[in-house]
C-alpha cells in the first residue's frame, strides 16, 4: 500500500468540511497542514482534526512533507495559488473550475508540465456510483447509440443559503461556472468531448439580496450572467442541450438525460455521487432502475484527490487538469457563442475519462 499521500489544503471556507471528512477515512491520504488568509478560521477548520498544522501559504508551500496542495479558494485564486505549488514542486489539486478563465487555466498547465507536476481539478462527482453506473450502461450498448443529452439547473440563487455569496455574482462566477463544470463533466464522462456550442445568455437582475447569515438583507451587485443556456456538439456526433440558472424558482426537469437509438437514461444529480439510474428501452417505453454497476461507493468530496493521488505516473488522471481545462474552454465559448450569437469550435479536447470499476471509496 506504501505511505499515505501528505496533503496541505489551501483555503479553508465552506467546502473544507466536506474534503476533511473524505481525507480522515481514505486510507491513501493524510491531512497534514491547512492555510488561510484568516487563521482563526483555519484553526476552527481544524479543530476536529488533532495534529493537523496551522500553517501560512508561505510556510504550506515550503513545507517539504506536503505532497499535493488541495486548493480550495475562490476561483479567483485557483490559478495563483495553483502557480505556488508548481513552483515549489508539488502536485496541485484545485476545487473547480480550475481557474476564472481558460487563459490562467492555460498557464497552470504549462507551468506543471515544465515543472514535471502533475494538475487534477473538481468535480469528481463524477466518479460516484451515480454517473458511473450510467456510463456503463451506455458502453454496455443499454441505449445503442447516443445521439442527445439534457442537462438542467434551475435556483433561486446561492444568495438564498450562502452567507458570503458575493463570488458568485462576480466574474468567475454565475451559475454555468458554478454549477456547470459538473454538468459538462458528467456529459463528458458519459458522452466524450466536445467541439462546437452555440448558447443564449442574460440576467434578470443587477442586484440581489443575501437572505441568510450575519450579512442578511445585504444587496450585492450582479455582474454575470445568471441564466445561460446552449447547445454542445459532441466529437461523436451526440448533441447536448443546457440550461444553468439562479432565475428560477425550481425545476422538475431530470438534471440529466441521455436518448439513444434503443432507449434513454435517467442520470442523477452530477452534484451527488450516487442516485438512480433509469432506463427506457425504445420497446418498453417505462422507467426501470438500474442495478448499481460501477464508481465508488460512498464516496465524498475528495475522492478524486484519492483517485488523482493513486494515478500511476505518465497516465491522466480521470479528475485531471486536462478536462478540467476542456471543461472550463466548453463554458468560456459557450458565453462567447451567447454574446456573439454565432457557434465557436473549441481549440481544446480530452480523452474520455476512464471508467471506475464497482469498488469501495476507500
Amino acid at each position: 500500500m506504501g505511505e499515505p499521500v501528505n496533503v496541505g489544503v489551501v483555503g479553508c471556507g465552506v467546502i473544507f468540511a466536506q474534503y476533511g471528512q473524505t481525507i480522515e477515512r481514505l486510507p491513501g491520504l493524510r491531512l497534514t497542514a491547512v492555510a488561510d488568509l484568516d487563521l482563526e478560521r483555519a484553526r476552527e477548520a481544524v479543530r476536529p482534526y488533532p495534529g493537523v498544522e496551522v500553517l501560512s501559504v508561505a510556510e504550506l508551500m515550503a513545507d517539504p512533507r506536503i505532497d499535493v496542495v488541495l486548493n480550495l479558494t475562490i476561483p479567483a485564486a485557483h490559478a495563483e495559488v495553483a502557480l505556488l505549488a508548481i513552483a515549489a514542486g508539488k502536485d496541485v489539486y484545485c476545487e473547480k473550475p480550475l481557474a476564472a478563465n481558460a487563459v490562467d487555466a492555460a498557464r497552470v498547465l504549462r507551468a506543471a508540465a515544465d515543472a514535471g507536476v502533475r494538475v487534477g481539478c473538481a468535480p469528481d462527482t463524477v466518479l460516484g456510483v451515480g454517473t458511473q453506473t450510467a456510463r456503463k450502461a451506455i458502453d454496455d450498448g443499454l441505449i445503442g447509440r447516443p445521439v442527445a443529452a439534457t442537462a438542467t439547473m434551475m435556483t433561486p440563487g446561492h444568495e438564498m443559503w450562502h452567507p458570503n455569496p458575493d463570488f458568485y455574482y462576480a466574474p468567475g462566477g454565475g451559475p454555468l461556472l458554478d454549477m456547470g463544470p459538473y454538468y459538462i463533466t458528467s456529459l463528458i464522462t458519459l458522452l466524450g468531448p466536445v467541439t462546437t456550442v452555440v448558447g443564449a445568455a442574460g440576467r434578470t437582475r443587477d442586484k440581489r439580496v443575501i437572505a441568510s447569515g450575519p450579512r442578511r438583507g445585504e444587496e450585492i451587485p450582479v455582474t454575470i450572467d445568471t441564466h445561460v443556456t446552449g447547445v454542445l456538439v459532441h466529437a461523436s456526433g451526440a448533441m447536448s442541450t443546457l440550461v444553468m440558472s439562479f432565475d428560477g424558482a425550481a425545476t422538475t426537469a431530470p438534471k440529466i438525460e441521455v436518448h439513444g437509438e434503443q432507449g434513454s437514461l435517467s442520470v442523477p444529480d452530477p452534484n451527488h455521487f450516487d442516485g438512480p439510474v433509469m432506463l427506457a428501452k425504445v420497446d418498453e417505453r417505462s422507467w426501470e432502475p438500474l442495478p448499481v454497476s460501477a464508481g465508488y461507493l460512498e464516496a465524498g468530496r475528495g475522492v478524486g484527490l484519492a483517485d488523482f493521488a493513486a494515478t500511476p505516473a505518465g497516465r491522466e488522471p480521470r479528475a485531471g487538469g486536462t478536462l478540467a481545462y476542456h471543461v472550463l474552454e466548453v463554458m468560456e465559448s459557450l458565453l462567447s457563442a451567447a454574446h456573439s450569437g454565432t457557434a465557436v469550435t473549441l481549440t481544446s479536447t480530452c480523452e474520455r475519462p476512464l471508467p471506475v470499476a464497482l469498488q469501495p471509496a476507500g
